[in-house]
């Protein structure tokens, strides 16, 4: 026999009802990463390396022009505590959406297919592409084109990025593509020769040119479709609109000021990156 007392049909159910209320605005709340991160003054950003969008410096700091942006804007919102997790580029995506971290500061591009997974601030950058070759470009390769024409050319391309699509859209076969995790491999791809060429954007592949010595050189006269310029931005769960509307606020207070481009000038930015392309727009392509 049980010790509880009897409760009427009436009752239960009402206490049925205020536990299912309680337990939904419980969630509801929460659910709220905006609340969260600025009541522990704390985020977690995920960036894959790669100069200067997005790196880890040689004494552990996480840095690049996504990264300090990201930085600038939560100081303004009140978050002092910003963490970056390491991740390669094709799992940045699913690691934002299952939890590992809270924002995407690593230089993104806004494309309609990702549109679909993730919401993005407006742009903070806008950026064309280039190659990198062996010195001297020896297979004179200037387009996608160019390289779709000899299939005995390799183009590495890092694993995630839209570079694929619009190699393959281009008539490169995927034969001769190389995927590769990360810039670091797509210059020891080109430097050892397991590649004739790789792709990236301007910045990037200026900045492997830089680093990779007097054997290879960044190709900036690349014939591209101009729909294929990149516009770069932070990304957050669907979930997450306040958070991402907030960023966005501050962002428009901020993009374009002194402040900014002082910030992003060690990384090769400068005010011709910046545009009034919106999330919307590019996201409806």
């Amino acid at each position: 026999m049980s010790n509880f007392p009897t409760r009427t049909p009436h009752v239960l159910r009402r206490l049925f009802v205020a536990c299912a209320l309680f337990g939904l605005a419980a969630s509801a709340h929460a659910a709220n990463t905006l609340e969260t991160v600025k009541q522990n003054s704390s985020i977690r950003i995920g960036y894959a390396n790669e100069t200067p969008f997005a790196y880890t410096e040689t004494d552990g700091k996480v840095t690049g022009e996504s990264p300090e942006i990201a930085k600038a804007i939560f100081e303004k919102m009140g978050i002092k505590k910003v963490d970056g997790v390491l991740t390669e580029w094709g799992s940045l995506i699913p690691g934002l959406r299952a939890g590992r971290f809270d924002v995407i500061a690593a230089g993104m591009y806004i494309t309609p297919a990702r549109c679909k997974q993730v919401l993005f601030t407006d742009p903070q950058y806008q950026l064309p592409d280039a190659l990198l070759t062996a010195k001297g470009n020896p297979k004179n390769l200037h387009s996608y084109e160019d390289i779709a024409k000899n299939p005995d050319v390799k183009l590495a391309i890092m694993a995630g990025t839209v570079n694929l699509a619009y190699a393959r859209d281009s008539g490169v076969k995927d034969a001769q593509i190389l995927q590769v995790p990360d810039t670091t491999a797509q210059l020891q791809a080109v430097r050892a020769g397991r590649a004739d060429a790789a792709v990236g954007t301007q910045l990037t592949m200026k900045g492997l040119a830089a680093k990779g010595g007097e054997k290879v050189e960044a190709v900036t006269e690349f014939k591209d479709d101009p729909s294929h310029i990149g516009y770069g931005a932070l990304a957050f769960r669907p979930e997450d609109k306040d958070l991402r509307d907030a960023v966005n606020a501050e962002m428009k207070k901020w993009l374009g000021s002194e402040e900014h481009l002082k910030a992003v000038a060690p990384f090769g930015f400068d005010k011709s990156n910046v545009t009034s392309k919106t999330a919307a727009e590019l996201c409806a392509q």
